[in-house]
């Protein structure tokens, strides 16, 4: 039945006349300011209808799922523009079909390093949603965990295990069979101590700090693979 559900909503979707779907995005983006500040849980459709300057009647009319669905248009809309901004960096960086000298590999995986990182000051409303998924995913319907999953990282985990492949392959790296992992590995060690000290963003740290984590990060990700 939900997935029956689900089906009519997308099919009234690409129904919508330009107008409606502008006033859906307009919704969309007021409410990804209230989710960010609050949370899911914590959002209600009366403050995100007010934020939006709409009626709730209005809010349900655009969105009959109410906050679920509406929180989850909001997380795969955000994650879609992250995800085509780090594959789009990925690919610039460390393009598998012009894989980087031997003494440059570093220096190319600190440059991509930075890129990421510092899309969490570039996306902030996006990283606040991602922010509050972490703090309540047990609050946080799981189709919409899901979405978010699929729309984003998981995409991305595939464009970073495509890289190390290619990086494999030119014999830089030594994937030790599992290049999914390793690309998990370059992220969690790139990222994890930035996302932790800043509060994915929410307190930016000093571009010092960032560059002497990000650098070690991968100092430590070379140990690792690096082939040789």
């Amino acid at each position: 039945m939900g997935s029956s559900n689900e089906a009519r909503v997308e099919q009234a979707r690409r129904e919508v006349s330009p107008r409606k779907l502008e006033k859906q995005m307009a919704i969309a983006s007021a409410s990804c300011e209230v989710f960010g500040r609050e949370g899911y849980a914590r959002a209600s459709v009366d403050t995100l209808a007010a934020e939006a300057g709409v009626s709730t009647r209005t809010l349900y009319n655009h969105f009959p799922g109410g906050k679920a669905e509406l929180f989850r248009t909001v997380v795969t809309w955000t994650s879609a523009d992250v995800r085509d901004a780090q594959l789009a960096r990925l690919h610039a960086l460390l393009d598998p079909e012009r894989p980087p000298r031997p003494e440059d590999l570093e220096r190319d995986l600190v440059a991509l390093a930075r890129a990421f990182v510092a899309l969490m000051t570039e996306f902030p409303n996006h990283f606040a949603l991602v922010r509050h998924i972490h703090a309540e995913a047990d609050h946080v319907p799981p189709e919409v965990l899901q979405a978010w999953q699929d729309t984003g990282p998981a995409q991305v985990q595939r464009g970073m295990a495509d890289a190390m492949t290619g990086l494999e392959k030119a014999g830089l790296l030594d994937l030790h069979g599992d290049a999914p992992m390793a690309g998990v590995h370059f992220m969690a060690l790139i990222s994890h101590s930035v996302v932790q000290q800043s509060h994915y963003g929410v307190r930016p740290l000093p571009k010092g700090e960032v560059d002497r984590m990000v650098t070690r990060g991968v100092a430590a990700f070379l140990r690792a693979y690096r082939a040789g």
